[in-house]
């Protein structure tokens, strides 16, 4: 299994406080939740958030495209947080599954880290139904507003949808659009603002079950 690192240790949220049953289960769709950690300049650490998240109708046709052997089509490859979430700041309306980019994204990074998990929620060495995928925001990295929203990114880098905030921002959603060239948002999640200081480090680690 490949894996990518970086300088900066993975969180202590990727093997502990995941609330997940590992068991098969006939149907399920794919599952997420989300935990971060802050740590800050002085040392000491915060989790500033758990919650669960909403699969889009976009990663529906990632999967469907993957499953094909479409040629060109990447697999998640990063994380983008951003300060876009409608609503209001302490209450964030509810993300929705026709959702397709952020609405204002501040960053976006690849993982730190990719691990599987075994039943016991060990790191697995060979690929589970379980997988943590971890980025982690150093301390000069998204700090410059409140973040309210993030996303999981199949980016292909040749049209992100980023770019286009005209035709195809929430709710609009093109059902003839074309996204093997379109970066491709399969989860997405709002919450409550959370404030980066200076100095601070942000690590987000995202549990997909399948």
């Amino acid at each position: 299994m490949s894996r990518i690192r970086d300088s900066i240790n993975s969180p202590k949220t990727t093997n502990i406080g995941f609330n997940v049953a590992f068991s098969e289960r006939t149907g399920i769709k794919i599952y997420g939740q989300v935990r971060a950690e802050m740590t800050l300049p002085n040392g000491s650490s915060d989790l500033v958030l758990a919650k669960d998240n909403v699969y889009t109708l976009d990663g529906g046709v990632l999967a469907a495209m993957l499953f094909s052997g479409e040629e060109g089509v990447s697999a998640l490859s990063m994380l983008a947080v951003g300060s876009g979430a409608t609503g209001s700041t302490s209450t964030p309306d509810v993300a929705d599954n026709r959702q397709r980019r952020l609405n204002s994204e501040i960053q976006r990074k690849p993982f730190s880290s990719v691990v599987y998990r075994a039943a016991n929620g060990t790191e697995s060495s060979v690929p589970t139904n379980v997988i943590d995928l971890t980025t982690v925001f150093s301390e000069n990295e998204a700090s410059s507003a409140g973040l309210t929203e993030m996303g999981l990114l199949a980016n292909t880098d040749s049209d992100p949808l980023v770019t286009d905030p005209v035709n195809e921002a929430f709710p609009t959603r093109t059902l003839n659009l074309d996204l093997t060239t379109k970066d491709i948002l399969v989860n997405y999640l709002t919450f409550p603002i959370i404030h980066k200081p200076a100095g601070a480090v942000l690590a987000i680690t995202w549990r997909l079950t399948f």
